[in-house]
């Protein structure tokens, strides 16, 4: 279906669900469906809608599901949808929406927010919905630390920040929160990571991305102890250091009671040293484990001096030592 929606008045005021997902209806969204008074569904996903988000849309008290993804709407997400109480899921990405992120503290039900895809800058909020079950806000233009209050977020289980501008370190409470499972953080500016006070005994983390930021220090080795973590990526940072035996321990020969590492990605830091003998005996087909464009064997020994006898560092030595399969 096509056209506009500009001309109808929907006088409908019994109207529960309006889905007009996956069409081709375009034209700005219109303020009358503020008309819909009690409206719990509204899908508009996966249309042609150009505009600003109306800010009538938050006269919908009532709303529980809000889709507003995959069209062409720009402008803010308006800050008034602080006042939809009863919202649980907020889907808004794939567009071309910029200005903040709004605090959305107060909505105590919201468990679903996808913004990403979207051209959106500033801060994270510093009050995030303590109900969040998922929270992407991936490929913006974020900016800052991340929030300290992201460890009040109890229910979290999924966090996906990457494709940012997000700097300063990495939370402690990320690595021993009660709930969650899966945290990526790629392709920001992240700079070193705060240690857990547990020291990832008690995780809950399946899958961790930490790849393409600015990491720096020794590969800590407390990853290599979290019971539930099978995939791990630190690549393209500036880690240095062996890799640590936790690492090839979970990979090759697990304890009891916790998942190996099915895939382990390191390659492109600084680390040194020999490769850990469980890892050299790992079986074809077992795991994906990445470790090339480090300075592993050869590097910190036989290419210290090279090129006509001159002495380079070990971040030099980093592009001319020999790749390790």
């Amino acid at each position: 279906m096509s056209g506009s929606l500009s001309c109808t008045t929907w006088h409908l005021p019994y109207l529960q669900t309006l889905d007009i997902s996956d069409n081709s209806f375009s034209g700005s969204i219109p303020d009358s469906l503020s008309n819909l008074k009690n409206l719990r569904r509204l899908g508009l996903s996966k249309n042609a809608f150009t505009g600003e988000i109306p800010v009538s849309l938050a006269s919908l008290t009532h709303l529980e599901e809000l889709y507003l993804d995959s069209n062409y709407l720009i402008g803010p997400i308006p800050s008034s949808f602080s006042s939809l109480l009863r919202l649980q899921r907020l889907e808004v990405q794939e567009n071309s929406l910029s200005g903040e992120f709004p605090d959305l503290g107060a909505l105590k039900d919201l468990n679903y927010v996808d913004a990403s895809y979207n051209q959106i800058s500033g801060l994270l909020p510093s009050t995030l919905p303590t109900s969040l079950v998922e929270l992407s806000i991936r490929k913006n233009n974020l900016q800052g630390n991340l929030p300290e209050n992201v460890g009040d977020l109890e229910f979290l289980q999924v966090l996906d920040l990457s494709h940012n501008q997000l700097s300063g370190p990495i939370l402690s409470v990320l690595f021993d929160h009660p709930s969650l499972q899966q945290l990526t953080l790629s392709y920001n500016n992240f700079t070193f990571l705060q240690v857990p006070g547990t020291i990832g005994s008690t995780s809950k983390l399946i899958a961790l991305d930490l790849s393409n930021n600015d990491l720096q220090g020794i590969l800590p080795g407390f990853f290599g102890l979290m019971p539930k973590l099978s995939a791990l990526s630190l690549e393209h940072n500036k880690f240095t250091g062996m890799i640590p035996t936790q690492y090839a321990l979970k990979a090759a020969v697990p304890a009891a009671h916790t998942s190996p590492f099915n895939r382990l990605l390191l390659g492109g830091n600084y680390l040194f040293g020999p490769i850990p003998g469980p890892l050299m005996g790992l079986k074809p087909g077992s795991a994906n484990v990445s470790l090339a464009d480090n300075c592993l064997y050869r590097c910190p020994d036989e290419f210290f001096f090279c090129r006509g006898g001159n002495q380079k560092s070990l971040v030099d030595c980093k592009s001319f030592r020999p790749r390790i399969p």
